[in-house]
C-alpha cells in the first residue's frame, strides 16, 4: 500500500513526493535502498521527506532524465570536491556522445534497409545508369519488388543491398561485366553446354547471383528459364550475342544436371 499519510510543517509523505516528482512510490523506495536518500518516519511508520530531501530527490530526477546511471548519480550527489562532480558529468557526456554516434549509425543502417526493401537498391537512378549501362531501366528493381517483395529471397536481397556502398556496387558491376563478356566469348567460340568450360562459366554465373540471394542449382535453373521467357532478360543477353540467352539457359541446365538436379522438374526453393 502506498504511503500517503498527511505531511506537516513542510514535511511531505512519500506518496505526495512521488506525485510531485512524477515517479512511482516504488521508485522512491528503490532509490532509498541504494542509499540515494534517506527518509524520516512518522509515529505511524510513514516515510516523510523534508525540504532538503526533496531538493536532493529533484537532483536525482534531473540526472535520471539526462540518462545518468544511478551509480553515477550517487557519485554526483555526494561529490564534495571543488569541481562539484564535473568529472563524472564529463564522463557521462562522453558516453552519451558515443551512444549518439552509435544510434546515428544504427538509424542510417535502418534507413538503408528500408530503402533497399522498398526500391530493391540504395542507388539513385543516375548511379544505376552509370554502373549498369544505358540499357538499364531504373524501374526494374521496383518491378522485381512487386513480383517477389513478399519472399524470403527479396528480404535477403534487400539486406545485402543495404550493406553496399557505391564502391561495392561498382565492383559488383565490374564482375558482372567481365562474366558476361566471357559468356559471350564462349558462346561465339561454340562452347558446348555440359563441357568443362561451360560448367566453369555456369558456376561463375551462379556465384554472381549468390551475391544477391542464395542460389541453389534448382534456383539457378529457374532464373535461367527467365533469361529466355522474360523479354527484358533475353534482350539484355542477346544484345551481346544473338542467341546468348538460350545458350546460357542450356549451360545452366546441364550444370544443374551434373549436380543431381533435373532441370525439367527444378522448382524455386
Amino acid at each position: 500500500m502506498a504511503e500517503t499519510g498527511p505531511g506537516r510543517g513542510g514535511v511531505l509523505t512519500v506518496g505526495r513526493v512521488a506525485e510531485l516528482l512524477g515517479v512511482s512510490v516504488r521508485t522512491l523506495h528503490h532509490w532509498e535502498s541504494l542509499g540515494l536518500l534517506s527518509a524520516s518516519r512518522t509515529a505511524g511508520g510513514y516515510r516523510t521527506y523534508g525540504p532538503d530531501e526533496v531538493a536532493r530527490l529533484q537532483r536525482v530526477v534531473r540526472y535520471r532524465e539526462l540518462g545518468v546511471p544511478l551509480a553515477v548519480v550517487a557519485e554526483l550527489l555526494d561529490d564534495g570536491s571543488p569541481s562539484g562532480g564535473l568529472d563524472a558529468l564529463r564522463r557521462q557526456r562522453a558516453e552519451l556522445l558515443d551512444r549518439l554516434d552509435r544510434t546515428r549509425d544504427a538509424l542510417e543502417a535502418v534507413d538503408q534497409l528500408i530503402d533497399a526493401t522498398e526500391r530493391g537498391t540504395t542507388l539513385s537512378s543516375q548511379e544505376q545508369a552509370a554502373l549498369f549501362g544505358a540499357d538499364w531501366d531504373p524501374s526494374w528493381p521496383g518491378q522485381a519488388r512487386e513480383r517477389w517483395g513478399g519472399s524470403p529471397q527479396w528480404r535477403q536481397h534487400a539486406e545485402r543491398a543495404a550493406d553496399r556502398a557505391f564502391a561495392d556496387w561498382a565492383a559488383l558491376a565490374a564482375r558482372v561485366e567481365a562474366l558476361e563478356a566471357d559468356l559471350a566469348a564462349a558462346f561465339r567460340a561454340g562452347t558446348a553446354p555440359g563441357s568443362e568450360r561451360a560448367a566453369e562459366l555456369a558456376e561463375r554465373h551462379r556465384a554472381s547471383v549468390a551475391e544477391h540471394v542464395d542460389c541453389t542449382y534448382a534456383v539457378h535453373v529457374c532464373l535461367a528459364r527467365g533469361y529466355v521467357d522474360d523479354p527484358r532478360f533475353r534482350e539484355h543477353y542477346d544484345r551481346r550475342e544473338p542467341g546468348l540467352a538460350t545458350w546460357l539457359r542450356a549451360v545452366v541446365a546441364e550444370n544443374a544436371r551434373a549436380h543431381g538436379v533435373d532441370p525439367a522438374t527444378a522448382v524455386w526453393e
